[in-house]
């Protein structure tokens, strides 16, 4: 468990203030159990057994005063309790993302699935599972130390007879812990690969459904599923442990407490109160600590400790295969293609086919054809999104896999067709590829590509846009991120449909914003009007792709002119 103890230090590391709180609240909130069974002792001994029953009420309101301190403490706990998960949270994402997305970069096979697995689910549980054992656990196990502190200082003797059968169950619990942590560990690696195969099938849905390969693609899923019904049924049938260590832990020491009693207070001068202290302890205290051990910490700490394990082999990974020496930077802006092929899947039809194509710098390139004949996958190719299974694409005459990676992202820049609204201000969104952007930049951004009013209606560049965009439009948000790549520094822009959603006088406004800023502007069309400003024209889906001018195209192409007709009717 070290790896996982490491992981959760770390991302624990500048929670150190909260902690302390933490531990401070939580000692007052088990001050109660701790003087409970003192406090019991002697309410019976020299209060309601001495017939002085007032001495016993005040020793009684001296325990409820306790409880009511105790229930303070627990109070105090939440907002700790929040400022430790919380960020942890946060930063176990990040890394775990950027471990994902460097698998992905590395061609991992299943990476992104696997990825989505572990962002989603096994990020999410560690909050959620360390959120819960910091808030009962953390408060059961404190209450069972200070019973079992409690319980020695009232006696000794009885502090043994109770506490080695505690021992024991103890021992058991630990024994068979690591069977029960091999197999949640199998359960864990089984979820992984349902997210590998169902990713591999959806990327590959339209092959699968092109070939009738349905009842094969529901068998692919359905082994892993299988695989984990299994281990989980596996992982149940270690949990059978609970049996002894309940019996042993929590029963075995209220009879042996019961049956020992007339010898204990006749050889041991105990007395009945610390008799009933004791019973006390062991139901207040021990007991509850015992079945939570067993039931929550039996699945809650075991699932913690698996998860946190797991995703620290996660984020150990190495993040790349290229030695840092043979990274390239290019010297110029130039795009091509060298007869890519590219694929979704080994057994699949290519969706582009032994594509040549040169970008030079500075090109204004618009990109059309029927639907499904590869234009997104071009402009994923083209980044280095996608990696073709043969060909090689270049930039300023590097391929890209020898491409520092630095570079390549801070020259190239994709804005997809589903817009990328984050939760922050105006100005973040806008100036999230220039974070220092200055702000007469930000303003001729803003009128360049048309997004005066919607600033205006926002509130400015300080107003706050809440997690999903809120109330903006598909328009707005793709405005917003049109505005974003005109103000970022990279030479190449590629547009797959990031206009779809704006009305033509709009697209042909951002459009032509983008082409006059300089640099490389790449154009995935979504109307007819992108391919008539542009100055050179991509088409797709024919006998073999086709580059051309407009006017070219149009005379030359039946399939372009069909596609001209189509867009204008």
């Amino acid at each position: 468990m070290t790896p996982a103890l490491l992981l959760l230090r770390a991302h624990l590391a500048g929670r150190g203030p909260a902690l302390r709180r933490l531990a401070a609240w939580s000692a007052l909130e088990s001050l109660p159990v701790f003087a409970s069974g003192l406090l019991l002792a002697r309410a019976v001994d020299q209060g309601f057994l001495a017939h002085r029953p007032a001495v016993g009420m005040a020793w009684l309101a001296a325990l409820a005063v306790l409880h009511v301190l105790g229930a303070f403490g627990t109070g105090r706990v939440y907002p700790w309790l929040a400022a430790t998960v919380e960020p942890m949270r946060d930063s176990l994402v990040s890394d775990v993302v950027a471990a994902a997305l460097r698998r992905t970069l590395n061609e991992s096979t299943g990476a992104a699935g696997a990825g989505v697995s572990q962002v989603t689910e096994q990020a999410e549980a560690v909050r959620a599972l360390l959120g819960t054992a910091l808030r009962n656990v953390r408060q059961l196990l404190t209450a069972g130390v200070a019973a079992l502190l409690g319980l020695a200082l009232l006696s000794p003797p009885l502090a043994l007879a109770i506490g080695l059968p505690v021992v024991l169950a103890l021992a058991v619990f630990v024994a068979f812990l690591g069977v029960q942590v091999r197999r949640y560990r199998a359960v864990i690696r089984h979820a992984e690969r349902i997210g590998e195969s169902a990713g591999a099938v959806v990327q590959g849905v339209r092959d699968v459904v092109a070939c009738a390969a349905e009842d094969r693609a529901a068998a692919t899923v359905a082994e892993p599923i299988d695989a984990q019904a299994a281990a989980l049924r596996s992982f149940a049938r270690s949990r059978l442990v609970r049996l002894p260590v309940l019996v042993l832990g929590v029963h075995l020491p209220l009879l042996t407490l019961l049956m020992l009693s007339p010898y204990l207070t006749a050889h041991h001068r105990l007395t009945a109160g610390e008799i009933a202290g004791g019973v006390g302890y062991l139901v207040t205290g021990l007991q509850p600590g015992i079945v939570l051990l067993v039931d929550a910490g039996g699945t809650l700490l075991l699932s913690l400790a698996v998860i946190l394990g797991r995703l620290a082999e996660v984020c150990a990974e190495p993040g790349g295969t290229r030695p840092a020496g043979l990274l390239l930077t290019a010297s110029s802006f130039d795009i091509e293609a060298d007869h890519v092929t590219f694929a979704y899947s080994p057994e699949a039809e290519p969706v582009l086919a032994g594509l040549s194509l040169h970008v030079p710098e500075g090109t204004h390139l618009a990109v059309v054809g029927p639907s499904g004949t590869g234009k997104s996958t071009l402009a994923n190719v083209l980044t280095g999104l996608a990696h073709p299974q043969r060909g090689r694409v270049t930039l300023g005459k590097v391929p890209l896999p020898r491409l520092d990676p630095a570079q390549l992202r801070t020259a190239v820049t994709l804005i997809p067709q589903e817009s990328y609204v984050f939760a922050g201000t105006v100005r973040e969104n806008l100036a999230y590829l220039r974070p220092h952007a200055t702000a007469a930049q930000l303003d001729e951004a803003v009128q360049a590509v048309g997004l005066t009013g919607l600033l205006g209606r926002l509130g400015g560049y300080e107003a706050e846009i809440p997690p999903g965009g809120g109330s903006l439009s598909h328009g707005e948000r793709q405005l917003i991120t049109l505005a974003r790549a005109y103000l970022s520094p990279a030479p190449v822009v590629i547009l797959d449909e990031a206009t779809s959603h704006l009305h033509p006088a709009a697209e042909a406004r951002a459009e032509r914003a983008l082409a006059d800023r300089g640099g490389t502007l790449v154009v995935i069309a979504h109307r007819i009007s992108s391919a008539q400003r542009a100055g050179q024209v991509l088409l797709l889906g024919g006998p073999a792709p086709l580059l051309g001018t407009h006017d070219t195209l149009l005379g030359d192409s039946p399939l372009y002119a069909e596609l001209v007709g189509h867009w204008r009717s």
